[in-house]
């Protein structure tokens, strides 16, 4: 399977929910590989330092450009999975990771800001889906303010039913420190110690959605 973590918006959290499902993937005994085509290089400095911790390996390559596409497809002929990590902009490297994932996640914060940038989405998953008709897209909202009070999430699921081609993601991502603290060390929340049983329960719910297990 390709998935496919991205959005026109930076800062929605979108490197921490690729590399904690590529973990989550490969500490199931998957052969996955998380592509990094962000140019800033957040995956790829974490899958660095997760070698230097001697932890479960997680491959992960850079790509950019034009050719995306059609290496993408050719990594998927030797990988089980892949996990695209996709840079917070309209850029070629999105556009091409939209035609060839089987399921995209676009996360972003729970503010009219970040709501604004959907009506751009639903059109470029629009456009995808005239070649790539597999594709599934979801808006996953994530940086959540941990305070339960907060009316954010309801607001964003009410716009959200105006859009034709993304659906609200089932799962709710909060803004937590587990999951910084597991990124700065190369690792997945799940690997953290002491664990961080909230953090651990989000990213299970999103795996179980992505992955269907």
């Amino acid at each position: 399977m390709i998935v496919l973590i991205g959005g026109e918006k930076g800062g929605t959290g979108k490197t921490t929910l690729a590399i904690n499902l590529a973990a989550k993937r490969a500490l199931a005994g998957r052969d996955v590989l998380l592509v990094d085509t962000d140019q800033q290089g957040s995956a790829s400095y974490w899958a660095q330092s997760r070698d230097e911790a001697g932890v479960k390996r997680v491959a992960c390559v850079q790509k950019f450009g034009k050719g995306l596409q059609a290496e993408v497809l050719d990594l998927a002929r030797r990988y089980e999975d892949i996990v695209i990590d996709a840079g917070g902009r309209d850029s070629v490297e999105l556009r091409a990771s939209l035609v060839v994932a089987n399921k995209t996640y676009i996360p972003i914060q729970p503010s009219q800001f970040d709501i604004w940038t959907l009506d751009r989405m639903d059109a470029l998953v629009d456009s995808a889906q005239g070649f790539n008709p597999e594709l599934s897209a979801w808006v996953i909202i994530s940086r959540v303010s941990p305070n339960p009070s907060v009316q954010e999430f309801q607001d964003a699921r009410e716009i959200l039913a105006d859009f034709a081609h993304i659906k609200l993601s089932k799962t709710m991502i909060r803004d937590r420190i587990a999951y910084r603290k597991a990124a700065r060390d190369g690792l997945s929340v799940d690997e953290l110690k002491p664990r961080e049983p909230k953090a651990s329960e989000e990213i299970e719910a999103l795996y179980q959605e992505v992955f269907g297990e």
